[in-house]
């Protein structure tokens, strides 16, 4: 059975930095485990990729025309399938230089992207040293404070900002152990901090079975010194005790694709 997609139909491309959406309605899927309407989930991929030293060796005119084809190839992504966005993390960590956000209600349609990259030229000189799968789902945390909360976290609409702070996060054991009214409070608490920090928009993505992490979150915002003050604030939180694992952290900027592709080697 085939699905319309809202991934175009309903994210209309606005003026300004490159991915931008609008709004979004997310499809109606079957209903829920807790008996009430669902909504369809995307399947959300953060790629990482790290150009080897050896593309930089290549003559000037080499260089050019494999990051051109790059370019040719993210542009001419269909977002009625797929809304892809695309960062650059050159000069933020050593270990990668550019990260593509891909968001599609059909998993193929990520893996299909990730192929078209590796047939490309310069797919033989790129590696992927990080890569994270997961999907939109509801939070039953957020239920108690705002039960009409499913576009915003089973629809993801990405890209309205320029910076973009993604890691892995994994829970301790201990923590699925607690009661349902305990994990609330604490979530109450941690939900509490963030709505002080309007300027960050958490994307939480779920993992479970689907990666070694059990959520990968992503932080849009126009201001790191708010993000940063986030964090730091919620280190404070009781949450934090029970937090095993939230790296590598990756700082990510919205880039137009030409200008990454300028950063990555002569185009």
């Amino acid at each position: 059975m085939t699905h319309p997609s809202p991934l175009a139909a309903n994210n209309q491309a606005t003026a300004g930095r490159p991915g931008q959406t609008g709004s979004a309605t997310a499809a109606q899927a079957s209903p829920s485990a807790g008996g009430r309407p669902g909504l369809r989930r995307q399947f959300i991929s953060f790629a990482f990729y790290k150009l080897l030293p050896e593309f930089r060796r290549l003559p000037a005119d080499r260089q050019s025309t494999m990051l051109a084809d790059l370019v040719k190839l993210v542009q001419a992504n269909n977002p009625q399938d797929m809304l892809l966005l695309h960062y650059s993390c050159v000069g933020t960590r050593p270990d990668v230089d550019m990260m593509f956000w891909k968001i599609s209600y059909q998993l193929e349609h990520l893996q299909e992207f990730a192929a078209a990259i590796n047939r490309l030229e310069i797919g033989g000189y790129l590696n992927s040293p990080h890569s994270y799968l997961a999907q939109s789902k509801r939070s039953t945390y957020v239920d108690k404070i705002d039960p009409a909360h499913d576009d915003a976290r089973t629809c993801i609409i990405p890209g309205k900002r320029k910076y973009l702070f993604v890691y892995p996060f994994v829970k301790t054991r201990e923590w699925y152990l607690l009661s349902k009214p305990t994990r609330q409070g604490i979530m109450d608490e941690h939900i509490a901090v963030g709505t002080r920090y309007a300027s960050v928009k958490l994307n939480t993505t779920y993992s479970f079975g689907l990666d070694d992490q059990e959520f990968v979150v992503a932080f849009e915002t126009d201001s790191p010194d708010d993000f940063l003050d986030l964090v730091q604030e919620l280190r404070e939180t009781e949450g934090s005790r029970f937090t095993l694992r939230d790296t590598p952290i990756f700082t990510c900027v919205q880039t137009p694709m030409e200008t990454l592709a300028g950063q990555l080697g002569r185009l």
